[in-house]
């Protein structure tokens, strides 16, 4: 039998039997955790996979078929001596061999004369033994075989282990084999059990923590199994690989220049640059420096990408050409997606993009590993891209061939900053321009080497030809600095500082609306602007009845709310039913899958907002996306009124498209007054129309002196306030409010206060 010996390391659970100092085996339990102990587990088990047993939980005591094949084969006999259970030991397990036999015959004998002398009964004795026996055979018998030769079996034991699974793995490790127990919840139990630690010793070590919640063998072999998978995917390499910013002198756009014959010599690396340079290191100059760099860059020959502001989302054609399929786990589907590079043609580049895809891929799912449709999604993306600039990029390449991909403006989002990541690792100098300081790439990469320049530069266009190649002169940089000062954080703004905006409905009694009305949006409550946004709070109100009866004044009150900038509606409904609308025949063709198809809808002929600034085009885009999302009228997504919707807001009227156009966020916005004083049901043309100017910023006001349902029978939301002002009135005359009398009107509680010093 063998002695249990003392560990000096982990590292000598791994010593085979001839080279360990002292001959014998170990048998240890771990109480604690750390990486050290997450690794040697990690490589324990499998080496008790190759050569070994892995218990995972306790051993299922033998069922009714186990012994009544056991009673089959050995019959009722027992006795505990050496010849009896070496006789027995030879026909249960056939294939052991004399020395086998004997080391597991006398350890079981000598487990079996200490239960005897604790005072165990013969009947006791045997039971034990039976169970021994088969345990033996059915969870252990791959082990016995292998004892005595120089590779020693491993046994690796999770959780509380009970006193006859104790003792029969104590028995195993007499015999000649290695033993972990892995205690999740302390030593306590085990010591009840083994008080003098007698059968094994405890793993001791400063530092050591509580295992990790999820730890398990299980945990460990799914680990194991992924890295084996993962291994998979790089077993195929290239002949080369990258050597990224490594050999660079850290001065950006020159090492980007810099031949590429001359930058290394090593025939297995190549060499190319990883790059973000943040604003400018001079702005008088920064323009000619980037006209010269792709000058540079296409004298020699270089292929070259460049891409301004965003890299265009995949077309639906596009992303329809890429392989896949449904996935269960990471390493599949990067296996799987990744045989869309044959596309590539050339089997050295395609090596290198499997690797480099594999890389990125892996990355990317620690993030979030448990999300793999969103992880494919990402996927999708960048294959749609490369193969998108392949042609630029790699059309005949060969080694030593270096390309470059310029990005003015920085990564936008985590699909962009993989791809840039991804296009780093492959024979491509990726440079990433980001001269707004207030503009920030989110992109990052252990291979990225930053460059952080103090100057700002407002440019989202890279200079690519003469025309583009502005110079700024020193006052109008200076011009630009005192502008930051003036309009930055101060209160103060110019004059459409802001081409986005998010609208608040304020909720007001009815004495504020003609306050609030002819306020600049800068000064009502909850106004604010931010990273590039401002939050504009807006009026959008119903007012049913007529206060006091008072027809005149009530008139008098519309009319003082009418301004230069308010679309008046005195009659419902404003937009008929059946009004002709060119848009509606197309609408389908401007939204698919729950969004609108952007580049379809300005190319289209019949579009009409190519006139507006482009900012103000995207800015009406974006509020009717939001309007399709959030489901604001009734219909949209179940009966086709999305489509309604959409044909309704490409169609406005000229005077409204005239007023956004005008709209600066930070002053006075414009208004409408809808009036309905009669029975007819306002249109859900009507509708959207309203819905989606107020979700534009405009002040919208209804007045219906009676009380009837408007808008509302077509909101999903109780977006509108209503203020219910005096009795119902019908059968009203809208009056020419601009001939109207003021006669008869009283003065406002505002009019006496601020009249008063008069």
């Amino acid at each position: 039998m063998f002695e249990h010996k003392k560990i000096h390391s982990l590292s000598d659970y791994f010593v085979e039997l001839n080279k360990r100092p002292e001959k014998g085996v170990y048998f240890y339990r771990i109480n604690g955790y750390n990486a050290e102990i997450g690794e040697f587990v990690s490589k324990y088990y499998e080496a008790a996979r190759k050569n070994g047993v892995m218990l995972e939980g306790k051993i299922p005591n033998p069922g009714e078929s186990n012994l009544a094949y056991y009673n089959e084969i050995m019959g009722p006999d027992f006795k505990p001596d050496r010849a009896f259970i070496a006789q027995s030991l030879r026909k249960w397990l056939p294939r052991m061999n004399d020395y086998q036999v004997d080391a597991i015959g006398n350890s079981i004998y000598d487990c079996l004369v200490k239960l005897r002398n604790s005072g165990k009964a013969e009947s006791m004795l045997k039971n034990a033994y039976i169970k021994f026996m088969c345990w033996l055979y059915y969870k252990f018998e791959r082990i016995v075989g292998q004892l005595g030769e120089n590779s020693v079996p491993k046994i690796i034991y999770e959780g509380e282990i009970s006193n006859y699974e104790l003792l029969l793995i104590s028995i195993l490790s007499n015999a000649g084999c290695d033993v972990v127990l892995l205690q999740y919840k302390g030593d306590a139990g085990y010591l009840a059990l083994d008080p003098k630690s007698e059968f094994s010793d405890e793993y001791k070590q400063d530092g050591l923590g509580a295992f990790p919640e999820n730890f398990s063998l299980k945990s460990v072999w799914a680990e194991i199994q992924n890295k084996m998978e993962t291994e998979k995917l790089f077993s195929t390499k290239a002949s080369v690989t990258n050597c990224t910013n490594a050999w660079t002198e850290g001065k950006g756009l020159e090492d980007i220049m810099t031949g590429v014959t001359v930058r290394g010599e090593d025939k297995a690396l190549f060499y190319n640059c990883f790059v973000r340079i943040n604003g400018a290191e001079d702005k008088l100059t920064y323009a000619n420096e980037l006209f010269k760099l792709q000058q540079e860059l296409k004298a020699a020959k270089r292929r070259l990408v460049i891409v301004n502001g965003e890299i265009p989302k995949p077309t639906n054609e596009e992303i329809a050409e890429i392989r896949r399929g449904t996935y269960d786990r990471v390493d599949r589907m990067i296996s799987h997606l990744a045989a869309n590079f044959a596309f590539t043609q050339n089997i050295e580049l395609q090596r290198l993009m499997n690797t480099a895809f594999a890389e990125v891929m892996l990355a990317e799912s620690k993030k979030d590993a448990n999300n793999i449709n969103k992880l494919t999604n990402k996927a999708v993306y960048l294959l749609c891209w490369m193969k998108r600039y392949l042609a630029q990029l790699f059309k005949g390449w060969k080694l030593p061939e270096i390309g470059c991909f310029i990005y003015m403006g920085g990564c936008k989002n985590d699909k962009e900053a993989l791809f840039m990541s991804f296009l780093a690792r492959l024979p491509i100098d990726v440079l990433i321009l980001c001269p707004n300081l207030n503009s920030k790439c989110c992109l990052e990469d252990k291979l990225l080497y930053e460059i952080n320049n103090s100057n700002s530069v407002v440019m989202d266009i890279f200079p690519e030809d003469d025309a583009n190649v502005r110079i700024a002169t020193v006052a109008y940089h200076a011009e630009r600095e005192l502008d930051t000062i003036m309009y930055q954080d101060t209160g103060m703004f110019r004059n459409r500082q802001y081409s986005k905006a998010n609208v608040i409905c304020l909720q007001t009694i009815y004495e504020e609306i003609d306050i609030l009305w002819n306020q600049e949006l800068k000064y009502r409550p909850s106004f604010s602007a931010a990273n590039g946004v401002v939050n504009i709070p807006v009026i959008f109100a119903k007012i049913s009845g007529v206060k006091d009866g008072q027809v005149q004044q009530y008139w008098n009150t519309v009319k003082k709310l009418v301004t230069t900038d308010t679309l008046l509606v005195k009659k419902a409904p404003f937009i008929p039913v059946n009004n002709p609308n060119p848009m509606k025949a197309f609408a389908t063709e401007f939204f698919r899958n729950g969004r609108l198809q952007r580049s379809v809808i300005k190319s289209h002929p019949q579009y009409q907002y190519g006139i507006l600034r482009e900012e103000m085009q995207d800015y009406i885009l974006d509020k009717l996306q939001l309007m399709l999302d959030q489901k604001l009228i009734k219909g949209i997504g179940s009966n086709g009124m999305e489509y309604t919707v959409i044909a309704q807001v490409l169609n406005l009227p000229k005077e409204v498209v005239r007023m956004i156009q005008k709209f600066d966020f930070t002053k006075k916005n414009p208004k409408m007054i809808y009036i309905n004083t009669t029975e007819t049901m306002i249109s859900a043309e009507d509708s959207i129309l309203v819905t989606f100017l107020n979700l534009i910023g405009f002040d919208v006001v209804f007045f219906v002196p009676t009380g009837y349902q408007t808008v509302e029978n077509y909101l999903t939301k109780g977006l509108m306030e209503e203020h219910q002002i005096g009795d119902y009135q019908y059968d009203m005359q809208v009056p020419d409010l601009g001939h109207l009398p003021n006669n008869g009107t009283r003065p406002s509680w505002r009019d006496k206060f601020f009249k008063r010093g008069k």
